[in-house]
């Protein structure tokens, strides 16, 4: 593992990146109504993102082809990932998905600004949810405070995963294993791999110069996970709900920073 420390200079830029993404996030907010379809809030999303003389990172991000060099998944056709109700993140915007009144849809945005990465997820409730989405939702939100509040200098990664994962069991929920939160710069995933769950006092030496995210995936039923035929979308097996929040944080001799706030 070879986890790049950034500068304070370079965490200015990141800083910048991030307030685009969140500034996004505004510009989304009203218009994430019951009638709206995915491919509408993916189109706003961009033309914001390249107003601010940014671009969007996730467009054209990760296809995967086999040693013979033949497609096995195809490059992420949009700006952001869309993950409703059972999707747990990954999912592809379309014109063809009208959000539902008591839909919950988890809006993933990642932002590249004069080559530094901004990336953050939110959750939001379509209209008026039932008392068991509230609940998902307000815990996710909380998992991701704890898990950044663990994210101290001198504490370790499996510090953050465990304090995630003892809140969102202790709440009646799971967490996601096979994805997580990642290191951010230059490029969009670097080292290291930030899991949200574990034991305390275990994995790598959190230390001031790091910059990763932190982004608890909650299910409302069992932690296991499913890839949808289109290779990209990742839903609960069971069908049960799921919520995530996302920030991307600077690690800093005084504590963790937010860097995707507005």
């Amino acid at each position: 593992m070879a986890v790049l420390m950034k500068s304070r200079q370079q965490i200015d830029h990141l800083r910048a990146a991030g307030r685009i993404v969140a500034e996004t996030y505004e510009t989304l907010r009203p218009h994430v109504v019951p009638g709206a379809t995915t491919a509408e809030l993916d189109a706003i999303a961009e033309r914001y993102i390249r107003s601010q003389g940014a671009l969007p990172v996730y467009k054209g991000y990760g296809a995967m082809r086999d040693r013979k060099g033949r497609l096995l998944r195809p490059p992420f056709p949009a700006t952001i990932c869309v993950a409703i109700n059972d999707v747990i993140c990954h999912g592809i915007p379309t014109p063809k998905h009208q959000l539902e009144e008591g839909d919950i849809i988890g809006v993933d945005i990642g932002a590249t600004y004069h080559g530094w990465v901004g990336d953050s997820c939110v959750t939001f409730a379509v209209g008026t949810v039932d008392d068991a989405s509230r609940r998902l939702l307000d815990a996710a939100l909380r998992a991701l405070e704890l898990g950044i509040q663990a994210a101290l200098p001198g504490k370790h990664l499996g510090d953050v995963g465990a304090v995630i994962q003892r809140y969102a069991e202790g709440e009646g929920f799971s967490v996601v294993r096979e994805y997580g939160g990642h290191g951010v710069g230059r490029s969009l995933h670097e080292d290291p791999f930030v899991q949200h769950c574990g034991d305390p006092h275990t994995g790598l030496l959190i230390e001031p110069g790091m910059v990763f995210t932190v982004e608890p995936m909650l299910n409302a039923g069992g932690p296991e996970t499913r890839l949808a035929p289109d290779r990209w979308a990742v839903v609960t097996a069971d069908g049960s709900r799921s919520a995530q929040f996302e920030h991307t944080l600077a690690i800093t001799d005084d504590g963790p920073e937010i860097l995707t706030l507005p």
